[in-house]
């Protein structure tokens, strides 16, 4: 459960029902991208939502695409043996749906081809009966080069071509999606509700949508896409006057130092990163996003410079600032060292240290109300296309961070963002990879034990941007909480 915008005594919203989605379409269309960033995007929402994957589940229960009968992804004529395994996986992904349902689920996101009109009608029928509302998700796609993409970029990453070779592992794909074409029926029947995505993203065609939820599903899956991108992470430079959230102070001299180090280390970072794909950095352009507070947009001017030690600046950068991604507000608490919070706001302290996800300070904003503000950075998030360096405080990269890596509402206060740490994101159809890369340990780092060049009486950095202690009370992680961080 990632950073709900609201919820309600029973996680439902009681107004939408119970949906069923049902993804429609020909193998390496995108089904299971789209169906993971939906999933995402409705937890974040505070929606109870699942995928069931049906070759997830055929994984867990047979093993691979080399343990199968060499009959089991056609269509046509099928041996016994095949039949009764078809129907044995089949029936227990089913029976996955109806847990989830009857466990206080509101969304289930059903990841299967389901590419005849019989097995989606089967399968509505048997839902519908029991109050379900169902919606039959298509994804097609006529553009060749986009569905080499697909099968290169994911399908040979999936778990059935695990130690395949490459070009072994596409070809063999490719024969499935050939005997699928044979028998697949577009969705045509208006028996049901429908939603029909071209090309991942370029064409939606809605039917019958009704209802507040299923009108964010639509509106969610107008904006998304499955072209290859990195997300990068960092904070920005050290400030003047880092204990001040009013002061909104420019770098300091360090702060300065360690935006050029960025530069460096970013364009270094991605270029390798590229060429690892036969892609030229010069041919890909480069997004930046910065809050307005100046330590963060002034932290990417070096990305706009060019000088003549530069080893391949980047031919394309573009800088964007939103307002939306300023650091979360302290409040009466702006400037107070812990000990200062626990003597003059003891009350405050307690319900803080109880809940540091929802709890407010006096005239300052909770992590719940951060997450609220940044929906909209969420929604240019998925459509952004290009390459993106978030260049912002701490409180902010925790909130994006834990809506793309799903992770729960009360571990976002927890996740731990170091000034010198690049953090790295690639968002595919069988899961997030992130990893972080450390390139600073100048003035103005404050992660862990005392480093070289921390400011020991800066007591904005040394309370408000670390994250050691926050977590639930359940969780001991060894320091009491800290309050709200920038």
């Amino acid at each position: 459960m990632v950073a709900p915008l609201y919820t309600t005594a029973s996680g439902l919203l009681f107004h939408a029902g119970k949906i069923l989605v049902c993804t429609v379409g020909l193998p390496a269309r995108g089904k299971t991208h789209i169906s993971r960033a939906l999933e995402r995007y409705l937890r974040w929402t505070g929606v109870k939502t699942a995928v069931i994957s049906l070759g997830d589940y055929r994984r867990k229960v047979l093993g691979g695409a080399q343990k199968l009968p060499p009959d089991y992804f056609t269509l046509g004529e099928k041996s016994p043996e095949t039949i009764k395994l078809r129907e044995r996986v089949s029936e227990g992904c089913e029976q996955q749906i109806w847990d989830f349902f009857n466990a206080g689920g509101q969304v289930v996101i059903y990841d299967a081809n389901n590419g005849t009109r019989e097995r989606r009608n089967t399968i509505a029928e048997k839902f519908d009966k029991a109050g379900i509302h169902v919606i039959m998700l298509e994804s097609s796609c006529d553009n060749e080069d986009l569905i080499l993409s697909n099968i290169r970029s994911v399908k040979i990453s999936s778990p059935d071509y695990r130690g395949w070779d490459p070009e072994k592992a596409v070809a063999d794909y490719y024969n499935r999606i050939k005997d699928h074409e044979i028998h697949y029926e577009p969705v045509e029947e208006t028996t049901w509700p429908f939603i029909r995505i071209i090309n991942v993203g370029e064409k939606i065609m809605v039917n019958n949508i009704h209802g507040y939820l299923q009108s964010r599903v639509v509106f969610f899956l107008m904006n998304i896409h499955n072209r290859f991108r990195t997300i990068y992470f960092a904070r920005s430079g050290q400030s003047l006057i880092e204990h001040s959230y009013k002061a909104d102070s420019d770098l300091s001299p360090a702060g300065w130092e360690y935006a050029e180090r960025l530069k460096e280390f970013v364009l270094e970072r991605r270029a390798k990163s590229l060429a690892e794909r036969g892609i030229d950095p010069k041919e890909r352009r480069l997004v930046i996003w910065t809050s307005a507070r100046r330590r963060s947009h002034h932290t990417a001017w070096p990305f706009l410079t060019h000088n003549a030690s530069d080893p391949a600046p980047p031919a394309k950068v573009k800088v964007v600032e939103r307002p939306q991604m300023a650091e979360i507000n302290p409040g009466v608490w702006d400037g107070l060292t812990p000990d200062q919070v626990r003597k003059y706001y003891p009350d405050e302290w307690e319900r803080f240290v109880n809940d540091p996800y929802a709890y407010r300070a006096p005239r300052a904003e909770s992590y719940h109300d951060l997450c609220v503000r940044l929906e909209p950075t969420l929604i240019e998030l998925e459509r952004e296309k290009e390459d993106l360096l978030i260049i912002g405080h701490a409180s902010v990269i925790r909130c994006i961070m834990a809506y793309l890596i799903g992770l729960p509402a009360s571990e976002i206060p927890a996740i731990e963002v170091a000034r010198g740490d690049l953090i790295e994101v690639v968002p595919t159809s069988y899961g997030v990879y992130s990893q972080a890369h450390h390139f600073w340990d100048g003035p103005g780092r404050s992660s862990g034990p005392a480093v070289h060049g921390k400011d020991e009486h800066n007591f904005y950095e040394n309370y408000a941007e670390d994250t050691r202690g926050k977590r639930r009370p359940d969780v001991v992680v060894g320091s009491s909480p800290a309050p709200p961080s920038a």
